[in-house]
């Protein structure tokens, strides 16, 4: 019996020491991981610090945004404001146009006719409104009764149109 008592002590003290070696060795990973611990703590020191950064830039990137959205919506009130001005001076230019070719159709209905082309410079058109006598019939003579001006002390008089005909003065 005693050899069964030695038996079992003896590996009670296998299994004893045998647990003891994983508990050391347990023992030492948790040392290790221990001695890890300062420098996890400082890198989460190291990340909150970073975060708290990012968190800073985000709401000063935040009121960048806003301020941009700001000045953007004024620049749309603007575009659409000249946008509105712009439309005003296009129908005021489309009245204005208008109005012009109205005048200018009035004032060609108005303009003499050209004189180079033949228009009045020709005595044959000249014709006698009582006999109907044209040409060498009709003689251009001074009107006395009517003074155009003067050059000098002389008079310059007006013409007047005589039928050789009839003798009718026009």
């Amino acid at each position: 019996m005693k050899d069964s008592k030695v038996s079992t002590s003896e590996e009670n003290i296998a299994n004893i020491t045998s647990e003891l070696e994983t508990t050391k060795q347990s023992n030492t990973e948790l040392e290790a991981k221990v001695e890890e611990i300062p420098k996890l703590k400082s890198e989460i020191e190291e990340l909150t610090s970073k975060v708290s950064a990012s968190q800073e830039e985000v709401t000063q990137l935040n009121s960048q945004l806003g301020e941009l959205n700001n000045t953007l919506l004024q620049r749309d009130t603007q575009i659409q404001e000249l946008n509105e001005a712009l439309s005003e001076k296009e129908t005021v230019i489309e009245s204005t146009t208008a109005h012009l070719s109205e005048v200018e159709s009035e004032l060609q209905e108005l303009k003499p006719p050209d004189i180079g082309a033949g228009g009045f410079a020709s005595e044959e058109r000249i014709t006698c409104p009582m006999c109907g006598a044209v040409g060498h019939d009709i003689k251009s003579v001074e009107d006395k009764s009517k003074i155009l001006s003067y050059v000098g002390h002389i008079p310059m008089y007006a013409k007047k149109s005589v039928c050789k005909k009839c003798g009718y003065e026009f």
